[in-house]
């Protein structure tokens, strides 16, 4: 069996059975269960419709995702998030790089890497040479005043955690800004690259090696073995090239607000809903949700 999620954006909450139950007659589904209403509504289906992104797209017009996945196992134990632009609204050395007067060329750089045109690795490294002499006190000042978190996340954490999950944030970005964030929205552990400073000064290096797209695959096989659980009982959910990999491997990968390039790379994507998206496509109702404390 199939399970079929649609989704709405949580500001318009305008899903409505006029939108569902069409695509569910055409695809001779089963009854339609509301995980919030006008939120996010499922059915099942025997197998995997032969014209689902055809479908896909147009819903994709109206402002609405859809997703479908198989019934069995799809409530993870683990949750592998990415941090820059998923559980936070920006990236990380791009507001540093405005704080050092290099904003704009090191967001360029990040969009080029993130889209997969660049190492990852060596792209980290040049952007991170371009912060060398910036006061060590600007991590602190981007922390209060240029991050922001993404919607849902808390609930995403806490609803999982509440019911026995282990959350681990995994980025290519800074452990001074991951350990601040794991602690704000509840996961039980982080893992990024270290930015090295010198009196008191960024010192234009990072610490090798890089933790990049290999890394992330590495951190997901050793969280497994430690917990002793199969990487399908993982759901990770990304949005850069450097993530594809972790995506692929886990039992679920959401490509969230992704990049198109590597929106394109996976089977579930959302672009309208929020990170409360990862709870319903687990088949969490709303009134399941808890925020993390």
């Amino acid at each position: 069996m199939q399970i079929v999620t649609l989704l709405a954006h949580p500001d318009r909450a305008d899903l409505t059975a006029a939108v569902a139950d069409p695509i569910r007659a055409r695809w001779g589904g089963g009854d339609l269960r509301w995980l919030d209403e006008g939120l996010a509504a499922e059915f099942g289906v025997e197998t995997v419709p032969g014209d689902f992104w055809r479908v896909w797209q147009a819903l994709q017009t109206q402002g609405f995702d859809i997703a479908v996945q198989p019934e069995e196992g799809r409530r993870k134990r683990v949750l592998l998030a990415d941090m820059d632009s998923t559980m936070i609204g920006q990236e990380c050395i791009d507001e540093l790089a405005a704080e050092a007067g290099a904003g704009e060329f090191v967001a360029s750089i990040t969009a080029r890497a993130m889209n997969g045109e660049l190492d990852f690795e060596a792209a980290l490294r040049e952007r991170v040479a371009l912060l060398k002499g910036l006061p060590a006190e600007a991590i602190a000042k981007v922390l209060a005043e240029r991050i922001t978190f993404a919607s849902g996340g808390r609930k995403l954490v806490g609803t999982m955690k509440a019911n026995g999950g282990y959350a681990v944030l995994v980025s290519g970005g800074f452990t001074a800004f991951t350990e601040a964030v794991a602690a704000y929205l509840g996961f039980d552990e982080d893992h990024a690259n270290t930015l090295q400073v010198e009196g008191g000064r960024l010192a234009g290096t990072v610490a090798e090696p890089i933790l990049g797209r290999e890394a992330k695959v590495a951190r997901l096989s050793e969280v497994c073995d430690r917990l002793g659980i199969p990487e399908d009982a993982v759901i990770a959910v990304g949005d850069g090239a450097n993530d594809l990999a972790m995506l692929h491997r886990a039992g679920t990968g959401v490509a969230l607000h992704a990049k198109p390039s590597v929106a394109a790379q996976c089977d579930i994507r959302v672009n309208h809903g929020d990170l409360t998206a990862l709870l319903y496509l687990q088949g969490y109702a709303g009134e399941e949700f808890i925020a993390a404390p």
